[in-house]
């Protein structure tokens, strides 16, 4: 039986979800045998927005979690009931699992033990950012969390920039949303006045933002504010056009 790699919302206010995941969402999921994901509360608050057949509940569904304190040796254990002929679901947090989570892992054991991997399609922020953004996604990295000490982080930001220019590539990072701020000013401060950043905020949300100004630009504008606001950051040192 299938390891089905489900798309979650990208914030809690989420509610029209047909407008979000194609219809065979709710289905897989209602025929679920189990659910893999990062915490608790977040899986129960994902599968009570679907439609469970009279007799079956939410909170029936068998959970199993997958995050950063996962170890290798226990990734056996999370696909033994699918190799025992159980239908089970995997999730992110918020969007697509794989990207920026560790259910890669997950999947790439399952490859090598033959199980069957389906996935179905929904927002993700990455992607989000890059056709919102307006910079070149033909040739783009996303490097998830840039290092958080500042002597590492401005020579990698320096870097990056570097193999912008060198190779037309946009790049993309994120970071927790109390230190985006942060990142932010580093960016500004540390980024050459014509190259391209791209800030994008709460995407898919009622107060979304996005913003595409050179450096330059972003000096003299007004600091956005990113408290507690999860962002996507995307820097492109090739000029469009």
């Amino acid at each position: 039986m299938p390891l089905i790699l489900l798309p979650n919302v990208l914030h809690e206010g989420e509610s029209d979800l047909s407008l979000l995941f194609p219809p065979a969402v709710e289905k897989k999921v209602c025929s679920l045998q189990g659910l893999i994901a990062e915490n608790e509360k977040e899986a129960r608050r994902y599968l009570k927005r679907f439609t469970f057949p009279e007799g079956r509940s939410f909170r029936d569904i068998p959970l199993k979690l997958l995050n950063e304190h996962t170890k290798k040796e226990e990734l056996a254990d999370l696909l033994a009931p699918i190799m025992q002929g159980e239908v089970w679901g995997l999730i992110s947090d918020a969007g697509l699992p794989c990207l920026a989570d560790p259910g890669a892992h997950l999947v790439l054991l399952a490859r090598q033990k033959g199980v069957l991997v389906e996935a179905i399609c929904g927002p993700s922020s990455i992607f989000l950012a890059l056709m919102l953004s307006g910079l070149g996604a033909q040739n783009f990295t996303f490097h998830g969390y840039l290092p958080r000490e500042e002597n590492l982080l401005k020579p990698r930001i320096k870097a990056l920039e570097k193999e912008s220019e060198l190779e037309g590539r946009t790049q993309l990072c994120i970071e927790a949303p109390y230190r985006g701020q942060s990142l932010m000013q580093v960016l500004i401060q540390e980024l050459k006045p014509n190259t391209l950043l791209s800030v994008c905020v709460h995407l898919t949300a009622p107060d979304q933002e996005i913003h595409t100004f050179s450096v330059q630009q972003w000096r003299k504008n007004p600091p956005l504010d990113l408290q507690k606001r999860p962002a996507i950051f995307l820097f492109s040192a090739q000029k469009l056009g």
